[in-house]
């Protein structure tokens, strides 16, 4: 039995869930999002709570996808009412960003500027070298993230590039010069 899909996904004040045709639908303050059910999780709505099962509880296919989907719900019920954020830093000499709309451009040591076009229901603020990138979507929010790190990758010499706010970076020291011998 999943430890974690057992658990009830408690709805706060103002939030909706429903299920639409093999979809699960979250509306709340900050919007709506939707996924699709695996055919072996059935889930039960009440005014305060979701409840999933699975119907054989012998599979363990079954019993990681019942955790899963218990997560991937709770994900999108926090996200409708407290959008996700990841923060990330830019350090270099002349290392900049900027947002215009839903472009992010980056000014990162390339002889280029390099745009980057943020997804439906993603926003990028830029304050200083920290760029904050926020939205209701978890996953969504993750991976733009790591496609923004992904652009320029922090190098472990200098901690030039772009990182995650509470990434460490193991630095390492650089060469050093020869060293000659006196006799």
């Amino acid at each position: 039995m999943s430890r974690l899909g057992k658990l009830p996904i408690e709805l706060p004040q103002g939030t909706q869930v429903k299920l639409e045709s093999g979809f699960i639908i979250v509306k709340g303050p900050k919007g709506e999002l939707k996924t699709k059910l695996h055919e072996s999780v059935k889930a039960a709505i009440t005014d305060k709570a979701v409840t999933l099962s699975i119907g054989d509880q012998t599979k363990v296919k079954d019993k990681a996808l019942w955790g899963l989907f218990r997560s991937l719900i709770n994900n999108m019920v926090t996200g409708v009412n407290q959008p996700y954020s990841k923060k990330l830093e830019i350090n270099g000499v002349g290392f900049k960003a900027a947002v215009s709309g839903s472009k992010l451009t980056l000014n990162v040591g390339f002889s280029h500027p390099v745009v980057y076009e943020l997804p439906a229901g993603i926003k990028a603020d830029v304050q200083a070298n920290i760029i904050t990138v926020s939205g209701i979507d978890k996953y969504l929010v993750g991976e733009t993230a790591a496609r923004i790190r992904r652009i320029r990758k922090p190098e472990p010499y200098k901690g030039k590039g772009i990182k995650y706010s509470d990434e460490i970076l193991r630095r390492k020291a650089g060469k050093t010069a020869g060293k000659t011998e006196t006799k």
